[in-house]
């Protein structure tokens, strides 16, 4: 019997594997972003799978992870064989332009007749707490290079000011430009046309299938009546647990068989905030990159005969300086090895999470994926007065004039300030001469587009900052070419990668040490509550303001 794959992204997808016992049990039966895109790819090429099934709807997907499931659509639809999507509604009293943009990569769209179609444009804001930190009493300090470096502006500024939001305009237009050329194409309508449509949303159901937006109108058991029509009987399965399960034909065994061996493509990650020290294991807290974990990961498949190339997955707002520039070094001594790096970037790969891509051989980046922010912030908040109105205080004796600079306690002196000052600056300075480098464009060039700005991926292409455009597999298909490999002749393996034997040995060196992860703690969620006193997190390579695309 032949196979109906499907497809829940109502739940969301993962980028990564959890990183906890916790994270895990939250996040349990969600797919990773690179199982689905991977399910596609084997499904077109599957001759048991008949056709594909998605239901849609919500706004759990970020615009860079859409792009990377419609690029593999595009690649499952050249197999001829039917992809549908259904949903009760692209938005309900909300907005559901990016859930539609991605319906629009399927060759049929199904909604329920009492949905609508909420494709009401697209809308980038950001959250300021100087008026709440003046009510707590909380004194905020911070100084950042340069003025589109916004993410101090979160705590010092009460709105967004003119650069800011110059290039909250400039986001939001890039973005709309794409989702809603991407639309064009599908729905076979000019761009303005699209546009018209989208000022007059929210349509009802009936409006968007006299429009043009939508093929069909009716319910989840309509959809899967038709299918039946179509296809016959099928067995049902998720597009996850197709791509799981062990092999189902000799030929399927065979190319899981360990011999002949095959050439390795290694994958590294980076995910989460960038900190000194190993992968963070936080049990309430996201995924966070450690340089002594990812440092020694790119050292062993440096290391190893096995490996021709290197994929660098890399999902990060940023964090440290040192631990983002001890990560670049390991990725130019990688290079110098001979083996291709290629850099792919998922949803975000900005500040700290651009150094550590910049010296790659090439750079790809989804066109929504948010990049760039070449600039530098630090600082702090002075909780003193915040902690006295409710009873608290502290005391200290210290040697030494500048013991408690970085104090939550004490404001900077003038002498502190300008200290500061002069960190900022040369770490700036080092930031925009390493990105000139490494990308290969004259320093002044490079600082023009620098100045802590973001960017999409679409216009940091354009501005040579990104290399070309596309998600994971296109990264793997460069990495291939790069290292004369035969795409479908070759692993792919995920480093480091510990078995539980591994994790029961005790680490011999301490390259052994790093890729094991730290001991269980709460720092997530002693970081959610120093956010939510309106604090900032650590590093001085963060993004801008947590921009949110709705």
């Amino acid at each position: 019997m032949s196979l109906l794959l499907e497809l829940d992204l109502t739940r969301g997808v993962l980028e990564t594997p959890p990183a906890s016992p916790v994270a895990a049990f939250r996040a349990r039966h969600l797919p990773t972003l690179r199982e689905l895109v991977a399910a596609l790819r084997k499904a077109a090429r599957d001759e048991s799978v008949a056709g594909l099934v998605a239901h849609l709807g919500g706004a759990r997907l970020s615009l860079s992870q859409v792009q990377d499931l419609r690029d593999a659509l595009a690649d499952f639809r050249t197999s001829g064989k039917p992809a549908v999507a259904w949903t009760e509604s692209f938005g309900e009293a909300g907005g559901g332009t990016v859930p539609y943009y991605l319906a629009t990569a399927f060759d049929e769209i199904w909604v329920q007749p009492s949905g609508d179609l909420g494709i009401t444009g697209v809308t980038m804001q950001a959250v300021f707490v100087r008026g709440a930190l003046d009510k707590a009493g909380v004194i905020p300090q911070f100084g950042k290079r340069r003025e589109y470096k916004t993410a101090a502006d979160t705590f010092t500024e009460k709105q967004m000011t003119g650069p800011g939001r110059e290039m909250a305009a400039r986001l939001a237009e890039s973005v709309y430009e794409q989702i809603v050329d991407g639309i064009a194409v599908r729905r076979r309508l000019s761009p303005e046309r699209v546009r018209e449509l989208v000022d007059s949303a929210p349509l009802h159901a009936q409006a968007a299938l006299d429009a043009g937006l939508v093929d069909r109108l009716g319910y989840r058991s309509d959809v899967y009546d038709e299918l039946e029509k179509t296809l016959g009987e099928t067995e049902r399965l998720l597009a996850e647990r197709y791509v799981r399960r062990g092999p189902r034909t000799l030929a399927e065994l065979q190319r899981r068989l360990p011999w002949p061996e095959k050439p390795l493509v290694a994958v590294v990650r980076v995910s989460g905030g960038i900190t000194v020290g190993r992968n963070a294991n936080s049990p309430l807290g996201g995924p966070g990159s450690g340089s002594d974990t990812v440092g020694a990961a790119l050292r062993a498949v440096a290391d190893n005969d096995k490996v021709k190339a290197v994929v660098l997955r890399i999902d990060s707002p940023g964090g440290s300086y040192v631990a983002s520039d001890a990560i670049r070094n390991e990725v130019l001594r990688l290079r110098s090895t001979g083996k291709p790096v290629i850099a792919s970037m998922g949803s975000v790969a900005a500040s700290g999470g651009y150094f550590v891509a910049m010296p790659a051989d090439v750079i790809v980046a989804q066109p929504g994926t948010i990049t760039g922010s070449i600039g530098v912030l630090t600082g702090k908040g002075v909780v003193r007065d915040a902690l006295a109105r409710i009873g608290i205080s502290q005391q200290a004796v210290s040697e030494g004039e500048n013991a408690r600079m970085y104090s939550a306690q004490e404001e900077f002196s003038d002498d502190q300030w300008d200290r500061l000052e002069e960190t900022l600056d040369r770490i700036y300075q080092d930031f925009v001469a390493k990105a000139a480098l490494d990308r290969g464009l004259p320093e002044a060039e490079l600082e023009a587009l620098a100045r802590g700005r973001v960017w999409t991926g679409a216009d940091a292409f354009d501005r040579k900052l990104v290399d070309e455009l596309g998600g994971f597999q296109h990264a793997l298909t460069l990495a291939c070419n790069r290292a004369g490999l035969d795409r479908d002749n070759m692993q792919v393996a995920t480093v480091p990668h510990r078995n539980l034997l591994d994790q029961l040995r005790a680490p011999t060196t301490t390259d052994d040490l790093a890729v094991t992860a730290q001991p269980l703690t709460l720092d997530g969620l002693a970081s959610g509550v120093y956010s939510a006193l309106g604090l900032p997190p650590a590093g001085l390579l963060r993004m801008p303001l947590n921009w949110q695309l709705a």
